[in-house]
């Protein structure tokens, strides 16, 4: 169980602080749900306490897997090119997971590809997204605003 506080990822939308626990009543059916704060994007979402595990919901890394993670923008080499609906769907997987390296292998993968051929509309959405939840848990790990995460990581991704 998390408590409110605790910095929390929600796979897909990103990291951001549980602000309260509250009964809310939707549907007719009475539940505890995590209010958490998004502070990228300006977002609040309620989850259902009991489905907080099902949907992937994670405690922020530490700063030393941080730092790990963001070695694979150095390390990383490029995955034979494969069709791009295939590439989209393994993409999304690794997405979907919440793990932070997956995240980081994608955007790094996107933009290598970016590089040589111009991403789709599709592509480029997914590295938008995929951006924006590592720039997000960057935010709460490190203690940045949103515009020095996006700094920090542009840093890291294209130097």
């Amino acid at each position: 169980m998390f408590q409110v506080g605790d910095k929390i990822v929600y796979p897909m939308h990103g990291a951001g602080v549980i602000e309260a626990i509250e009964e809310k009543e939707i549907l007719g059916e009475k539940q505890q749900y995590y209010v958490i704060k998004m502070p990228i994007g300006k977002m609040q979402v309620l989850v259902p306490m009991g489905k907080a595990t099902d949907v992937g919901i994670r405690l922020i890394v530490d700063r030393l897997t941080l730092e790990n993670t963001l070695l694979v923008f150095d390390d990383r080499e490029l995955e034979p090119l494969l069709p791009w609906n295939q590439r989209y769907r393994i993409n999304m997987d690794k997405i979907k997971t919440g793990d932070i390296q997956e995240g980081a292998e994608v955007i790094c993968d996107l933009m290598h590809m970016n590089e040589t051929k111009r991403l789709n509309t599709s592509e480029r959405r997914m590295l938008d997204n995929a951006k924006d939840i590592l720039t997000s848990e960057l935010a709460l790990v490190k203690g940045f605003t949103e515009n020095q995460a996006i700094d920090f990581l542009n840093e890291e991704v294209y130097s």
